[in-house]
């Protein structure tokens, strides 16, 4: 499939996850790959729809006054939590190419904003991760992203660590991303599975893969760290926030019932994915959650 056909089915499948108000799914995800108690109570409960693979703010070393850049925002779940980080005198920038995810985050800002919460750091703005020419070289001090990058086409992925590059300030800027990596080659017939695609196991690049992007960008300082997370979280959990049982049988993309059906809760990246595979698939095999650091000198 072309790389504009599989924009179309990522841009659709996360128009529809845009929607989500799963509250308590999103909750429990999130704890699942590191967000604490207390990030969850500090940020829009509406900007947290379930599809973190990690966190990247727990390795981004944030401070006051950074400028930080999350490629891939969704509904700004991560930038909410960067902008108390680097506050006012900071700036936290969100990209993301859907235009209903853009809509949600920004009607988030709106209302923080009405209740008296500082918000003129914080902006959302539209574009394709791998070509932003509206943003200026060697600005940020920080670019995170929590599960995006595996849902850009493969040829195109090499196009994304360039302009993390170009965007970062020399002599420190540095990369905290969180995504989800392959651990061993996937069969053809996995590999071309659209609903695997969007939710984030037949793109995933490998750990090699990325290693060589990064240094071929010109990164160094690269660390890739399986996180060892547990990814069936997101077929066992159910809208409610609780396991689910587990009387589904492993039927066919679409797992069992309402819920197997309904689209998946949805966020920031992937949720890989609820009501997209078999509940049975234990996506450990496949996949794992990877920790990635990277700095510009």
């Amino acid at each position: 499939m072309d790389s504009s056909k599989l924009y179309d089915e990522v841009r659709e499948h996360y128009s529809s996850a845009s929607r989500s108000t799963s509250v308590k799914y999103g909750e429990t995800v999130a704890k699942s790959f590191g967000y604490s108690a207390e990030e969850l109570a500090n940020i829009p409960q509406d900007a947290n729809l379930g599809l973190s693979c990690g966190n990247p703010l727990a390795i981004a070393s944030l401070k006051e006054g950074d400028t930080v850049i999350d490629l891939g925002s969704g509904a700004g779940f991560d930038v909410f939590l960067a902008a108390a980080k680097v506050g006012p005198s900071g700036r936290a920038i969100g990209i993301d190419m859907n235009d209903d995810m853009l809509a949600r985050a920004n009607a988030i800002r709106a209302t923080q904003s009405a209740s008296g919460i500082p918000t003129d750091h914080i902006t959302f703005l539209q574009g394709n991760i791998t070509s932003l020419p509206f943003l200026a070289s060697d600005m940020a001090d920080c670019i995170i992203s929590n599960c995006v990058i595996n849902l850009v086409p493969r040829p195109d992925k090499p196009a994304v660590f360039r302009e993390m590059y170009r965007l970062l300030k020399p002599r420190g800027g540095r990369v905290a991303v969180s995504d989800i990596l392959a651990k061993k080659p996937l069969s053809e017939q996995l590999s071309k599975d659209m609903a695997l695609y969007v939710g984030c196991i037949a793109g995933a690049s490998t750990v090699a893969e990325y290693e060589a992007w990064l240094a071929e960008a010109g990164f160094t300082d690269v660390m890739i760290v399986d996180t060892g997370a547990d990814l069936n979280v997101y077929l066992q959990t159910g809208e409610d926030g609780e396991k689910k049982s587990s009387s589904c049988s492993p039927a066919a993309a679409g797992g069992c019932g309402d819920a197997g059906v309904a689209a998946a809760p949805a966020g920031d990246g992937c949720s890989a994915s609820a009501g997209l595979v078999p509940e049975k698939m234990d996506l450990n095999e496949f996949v794992g959650s990877y920790k990635i650091i990277a700095v510009k000198n």
